[in-house]
């Protein structure tokens, strides 16, 4: 038997792409690099973004060995030389890598800018790598920036960052910076293929396939999960292997599971689950791979038939696409919502297969909302629908399907009796259809549009009593009583209505000329009487009040009393005495005019209050 090799390196690491050539999906950086390196244009800081696994401390290696290897040819390193082979392992003195997730204060910012002053020992240059450099401090990125303006001209850096929107912009505008994208699925699926090819393996192409879409993106966790898979099986591996391996659900079952909720079988869904659950399928990675599939049949039903597909293969497009056809894309997207809740909520919840099978549950339960749609686009416009068959069969005979489920029918119409109550609390606003006209200057209200009629009654004497009774019944319940102060209403000519206020009441004249009530008004009148009605406010000058103040007679009288009234006998007098502290000198008393005056100004105080 032989001994475990101890000495055994991860994939990953053994992997690692030695040239800009290898850098999978990242060409455009690896061009642009080997051009500034062979015309002497390179910066003294750079700036690597993008997701993890994609290559950003691979290419910064490659940087620093194509700036030291004595060997180098336009712009690429040699990768044979005692240079390259230090810095590819990690431990050249020149090439210092830092990681700025354990070294991320000001101390160890100084330390470096101590050091960067010391010449370089055997390379031309000195490379600081400096991986995840959005963790460090304020502090340390303030006393790094001098140093990054202006270094020594043989020091040059590289920051490494999965979040560049955490990197100052002090920081980044003093480097210049090259994003890396993600990785396409045919990119790492190749990368694999070479890898199992080196490492003696036979991978079956469907498990490649796998385990590049499960690396979203990521080179790195490719090569992870790769290494995995061949310590787990054999010299032969499949899909088979690769599902058990990561407790996924294989394209067949994910495309029954569809199925069954595409033709609204909650309880053939429920088995499906069981019977993966069963099977090793984890509830995690199975939502997941569910939710992929709804994005599958999402951009298939919205017509990106190049696009490619995240949850199965290219060889389950056809079936995808019968699917997407049949349950319609608002359906599809009603069920993508809710899953996608459904994953949120289990983040938080220890009962994840509880709330995946509701989820299953009420997505079997959803109706055809495309074709729901439709009849809710149609049922306005359609005309009568033939009884027998053809070609002008209504919306209706579209919406029959196979399953024999009752078709959705439009509620029928129901006209509601027009109210002529006055509406309850404030003023409701005016309908989007009804068009009414502005006041002009001399408070005239004359609607600009006919609305529809109440009655026909017409605006003459022997109804005005009639005609004024409905019409505050049509209006707001405050302009109304505003309305109710009227002292007088007059016919004025043909369609012409003059409603009077007394003085005492001008505010309630001034309320029913102000805002909309206008508006209100005229279309009221309108409304009632079928024709244009010009309604006018104006004070009744030859009015008083129905509640009228004392008469002059009564005011003197009253004024004769306070007069022989002495102190003695009047408690009031007493009171002001006694609050005051003064003494009382004469009694006179007040003017009939005051009298009347303070009465009327009490009055209008107590409208203002209403």
């Amino acid at each position: 038997m032989s001994e475990p090799n101890t000495q055994y390196t991860v994939l990953a690491r053994r992997c690692r792409p030695q040239s800009f050539d290898e850098v999978v999906g990242q060409e455009h950086v690896g061009q642009a690099i080997q051009n500034a390196i062979r015309t002497g244009r390179v910066a003294h800081a750079y700036l690597f973004t993008g997701a993890r696994g994609v290559g950003k401390t691979s290419t910064a290696r490659i940087f620093a060995k194509a700036l030291n290897c004595p060997h180098v040819r336009d712009g690429i390193p040699c990768n044979q030389c005692e240079i390259c082979h230090g810095i590819g392992a990690g431990n050249d003195v020149d090439v210092l890598e830092i990681d700025g997730a354990s070294n991320r204060g000001i101390d160890d910012i100084r330390q470096l800018r101590a050091n960067v002053s010391v010449r370089s020992m055997r390379s031309p240059y000195k490379v600081y790598i400096i991986d995840e450099v959005h963790m460090l401090t304020k502090e340390a990125f303030n006393a790094l920036l001098k140093t990054l303006e202006e270094p020594p001209p043989n020091v040059k850096f590289v920051f490494c960052t999965t979040e560049p929107n955490k990197v100052p912009d002090t920081i980044l505008s003093r480097c210049q910076r090259f994003d890396f994208g993600t990785i396409s699925q045919d990119g790492i699926a190749g990368r694999l293929r070479q890898i199992a090819l080196s490492e003696g393996k036979d991978v079956d192409d469907e498990a490649v396939e796998l385990v590049a879409r499960r690396a979203a993106g990521s080179m790195r966790d490719s090569q992870s999960l790769f290494d995995q898979l061949l310590a787990f099986g054999g010299d032969h591996i499949t899909a088979a292997d690769v599902h058990q391996l990561l407790g996924t659900a294989t394209d067949d079952r994910l495309i029954d599971l569809v199925e069954s909720l595409i033709g609204n079988q909650p309880a053939e869904a429920l088995l499906a689950i069981e019977a993966a659950l069963q099977q090793g399928v984890q509830i995690g990675n199975l939502s997941d791979q569910l939710l992929a599939y709804l994005r599958d049949l999402l951009v298939t039903a919205a017509g990106a038939k190049d696009v490619a597909l995240s949850a199965v293969t290219d060889a389950s497009r056809d079936r995808v696409a019968d699917q997407a056809r049949r349950w319609g894309l608002q359906t599809i997207s009603a069920a993508m919502q809710i899953l996608a809740e459904t994953k949120s909520r289990m983040q938080r919840a220890s009962f994840g297969r509880a709330l995946v099978e509701l989820a299953v549950v009420r997505m079997a339960s959803l109706e055809q909302l495309d074709q729901i749609a439709l009849l809710i686009a149609t049922s306005g416009t359609a005309g009568p629908r033939p009884v027998s068959g053809g070609a002008n069969r209504g919306p209706d005979a579209a919406l029959k399907k196979n399953d024999n489920r009752p078709v959705p029918v439009a509620p029928p119409k129901v006209s509601l009796p027009v109210s002529t109550a006055p509406p309850i609390h404030t003023d409701p606003p005016l309908a989007e259809t009804e068009t009414l006209p502005a006041p002009d200057s001399s408070s005239s209200m004359i609607a600009k549009e006919e609305p529809q009629l109440v009655s026909d009654t017409k605006l003459v004497d022997e109804s005005l009593g009639e005609f004024w009774e409905r019409l505050l019944g049509e209006l707001p319940e405050k302009l109304a009583e505003h309305l109710k102060n009227a002292s007088k209403r007059a016919i004025i000519g043909p369609n012409r209505l003059e409603i009077l206020f007394p003085k005492s009441y001008s505010f309630s004249k001034a309320y029913c000329e102000s805002g909309d009530a206008p508006k209100r008004l005229a279309a009221a009148a309108q409304k009632i009487v079928g024709e244009l009605v010009d309604c006018r406010v104006a004070i009744d000058a030859t009015t008083e009040p129905a509640t009228k103040p004392a008469s002059r007679p009564e005011t003197s009288r009253l004024g004769e009393r306070r007069r022989v009234s002495t102190m003695e006998s009047d408690t009031f007098v007493q009171m002001a005495v006694t609050v005051f502290g003064g003494q009382v000198v004469d009694v006179r008393p007040l003017p009939p005019e005051a009298i009347v005056s303070s009465h009327s100004e009490g009055m209008e105080s107590n409208e203002d209050e209403n």
